[in-house]
């Protein structure tokens, strides 16, 4: 869908160009111009007959042949304007800046549905409307600033709103983040985000081809076309992270379940990130310090040390690593450590943080970063904070620091706080292809997000005694809505979920006689009303017959009773596993602890179903409860692996169950490798 005259024009017709450059066509040109587009240039206005020293057309009939058209003009005009350059300009790729289109009113839907429809006839290429344009090598169709100088090394950036790739763009600069490539999508009549990676994943290039992508997202209209060439481009050295906009719990439909509550559009794409590998980040700074991580060596393992010469930083930046899983390790005494500390200053600390004072010397830096290098195993990564004490000049420090960047093969996080009063000596250290981290917890949560972020998932669907004929035959002859005890038992014993032993009564001697069975003490639970516990439908710890006998009675009084189920009583840590059908993603599955940390904290992770092992235990082990769940302060835990298997099996049976729209096993109850599913819903639409 992206034709090749869209990315490398020999010829552009800016429709609209003005002279005036507080106008978006009149910038546009200018841009082009002041970017040395080496093509024909041709400016369009009736009432100019020269334009920034180029001279005009009158109307788009009297132009050449023109491969890239660029219109700024009003929405109503478009559409002739399109049908003249296809038909008789021999114009395949477009970008219209204009706006007025769908965002507006159906009215410009319908306009923006006709362009559309022109230009798939030829196979042609649409970016927008409704968008700042795009940047490639061979040209900056753009009509905002900054317009910075694109770079092979540089990172590939699409956008779904101009002012935010604008913002963006204007953060990361500043910071040494280098483009490659920008796109602004706009409206994505014809050609979206998913389309624009389609194209950087089927035309890459190990050799030359930008390795960091990224995304600011305000609509996923084709998931998996995102998740296929998203895990594409990681698997081939790729790394992605992407910021997706409006995906609050304002925007989810209302749900019985537990799950329903849970799961929205954001659980669908946190699921869909995840499985991708894409590093989800949530603003425009933590994007930026996510890319400029990218753009170091990559850190290997998870322990840093961290190099200072003012202690508070060090010690933020110690609290945001640690907080995120990582490892500020103390150095062990050697002969190397006691080298290092007597060519500093005395008073400085040689533990880690590495405190090496206010008036550390750039060539105390390098025994520093020398010794962490070669001679202190335990050091996987090196974060530098160095700032201007304003007692000597520094430019020394950031020259050693450039030639350590570029000559270490461990990472090294430069962080150089000070943007006013060095700033030209900053600006030396990034106009040698360097990042600058200025603020340390900013990187230190964006180093530890990038680290907790697992690789693509392989596809593959656990199989191993999961029933699938059995499985697809009680689908097929369960009914509509919310299945009764035996349909749910039969399911998961078909996936080969764990359950307790359960039997349904109707009458009092039915209820005696499967306790009996079961053994006491048992759970006595209402069948019928969907939230059971607030209707007092659930009695716990029933240890005889005469208490089977009069809670059995209590429970057919409820309203809405069809049945009595009586269960075996299981113990354990409280879990939460469920299920929601999203359109377009499919089935989202959440889990995490149950009760009141399901219920009131919330604390549950998604992933997209089928999952992988290592895909279910990533979303464990990103609980906050994850502690808990391993066992904590004399508190038994439970077998997280035993518990990730339950998940994948889980996510099996809804991969071959898709009728199934929402799910919970709430809770189940387990210690150690015997995890039990309790109480369970399941909800199927046909």
């Amino acid at each position: 869908m992206i034709h090749p005259k869209l990315i490398k024009p020999k010829s552009i017709a800016v429709i609209g160009a003005s002279n005036n450059i507080a106008k978006p066509g009149g910038k546009m040109l200018k841009n082009l111009i002041d970017n040395s587009f080496s093509g024909e240039l041709y400016p369009v206005n009736p009432k100019e007959e020269i334009v920034q020293n180029l001279t005009a057309f009158q109307s788009v009939n009297e132009l050449p042949l023109v491969d890239l058209a660029v219109l700024a003009i009003p929405a109503r005009f478009c559409p002739e304007t399109v049908s003249i350059l296809v038909k008789e300009k021999g114009t395949r790729a477009f970008i219209i800046i204009s706006a007025g289109f769908s965002e507006e009113s159906k009215e410009g839907k319908i306009i923006e549905d006709q362009i559309v429809k022109t230009i798939d006839e030829v196979g042609g290429s649409l970016i927008g409307p409704n968008c700042i344009g795009i940047m490639t090598p061979f040209h900056s169709s753009v009509f905002t600033t900054p317009v910075p100088n694109l770079s092979p090394d540089g990172c590939d950036f699409i956008s779904g709103s101009g002012a935010t790739a604008v913002f963006i763009m204007e953060s990361g600069i500043p910071k040494g983040l280098r483009f490659a490539n920008v796109f602004s999508v706009g409206n994505s009549a014809q050609i979206g985000v998913e389309d624009i990676l389609q194209y950087l994943d089927e035309t890459f290039n190990p050799g030359t081809s930008p390795k960091v992508k990224l995304l600011y997202i305000e609509n996923i209209d084709d998931p998996d076309k995102l998740l296929f060439h998203a895990s594409s481009l990681i698997r081939k050295g790729c790394k992605i992270a992407a910021i997706k906009a409006g995906s609050s719990d304002a925007g989810s439909r209302a749900a019985s379940s537990h799950t329903g509550a849970l799961t929205s559009s954001d659980s669908a794409v946190e699921a869909l990130f995840r499985k991708a590998g894409i590093v989800r980040c949530y603003g425009r700074e933590e994007l930026v310090t996510v890319a400029n991580v990218f753009m170091c060596k990559e850190l290997k393992n998870k322990s840093i040390a961290i190099i200072t010469h003012a202690g508070g930083p060090g010690v933020m930046l110690t609290d945001a690593l640690e907080d995120g899983g990582l490892k500020i390790p103390q150095i062990p005494d050697s002969p190397q450590k006691t080298a290092l500390k007597e060519k500093l200053f005395p008073g400085s600390s040689v533990e880690n943080p590495i405190d090496f004072l206010a008036t550390g010397t750039a060539e105390q830096l390098g025994h520093i970063i020398d010794a962490c290098e070669n001679d202190f195993n335990e050091i996987d990564g090196m974060a530098v904070i160095f700032g201007s004490s304003g007692l000597f000049p520094i430019r020394d420090v950031y020259e050693l620091l450039d030639r350590k960047m570029h000559s270490c093969k461990k990472p090294i996080y430069p962080i150089l706080p000070s943007i006013i009063d060095v700033k030209e000596d900053v600006a030396y250290f990034l106009s040698h292809g360097n990042v600058n981290f200025p603020d340390e917890v900013l990187l230190g949560r964006a180093l530890t997000k990038v680290i907790r972020t697992s690789g693509p998932s392989d596809g593959s669907i656990f199989m191993e005694g999961v029933q699938i004929e059995k499985i697809r035959k009680i689908i097929e002859k369960a009914p509509e809505g919310y299945q009764n005890p035996e349909v749910i038992h039969e399911l998961f014993d078909a996936a080969g979920i764990p359950r307790v032993t359960e039997m349904v009564a109707k009458t009092e001697h039915e209820a005696v006689l499967a306790s009996s069975n079961i053994g006491f003490p048992v759970v006595m639970k209402v069948i019928g009303p969907v939230h059971k516990t607030d209707v007092g439908g659930v009695v716990l710890n029933v240890r005889n017959i005469a208490q089977v006998q009069k809670e059995f009675h209590h429970l057919f009084g409820i309203k809405g009773t069809e049945g009595v189920l009586v269960a075996q009583m299981a113990k354990g840590n409280e879990l939460f596993l469920g299920a929601k059908y999203e359109d377009k993603f499919g089935h989202i599955i959440v889990c995490g602890m149950g009760g009141i940390y399901v219920e009131v904290m919330k604390d549950v992770t998604s992933g997209l179903a089928p999952l992988t092992f290592e895909e279910a235990i990533s979303m464990i082990k990103n609980l906050k409860s994850y502690k808990i769940l391993k066992g904590y302060r004399g508190q038994p835990g439970i077998n997280i692996h035993r518990f990730a298997e339950i998940i994948v099996r889980f996510s099996t049976l809804l991969r071959f169950a898709v009728e199934i729209k929402e799910m919970d096993i709430n809770p189940l109850l387990g210690i150690g490798s015997d995890i039990l599913a309790v109480d369970a819903r399941i909800r199927i639409e046909k």
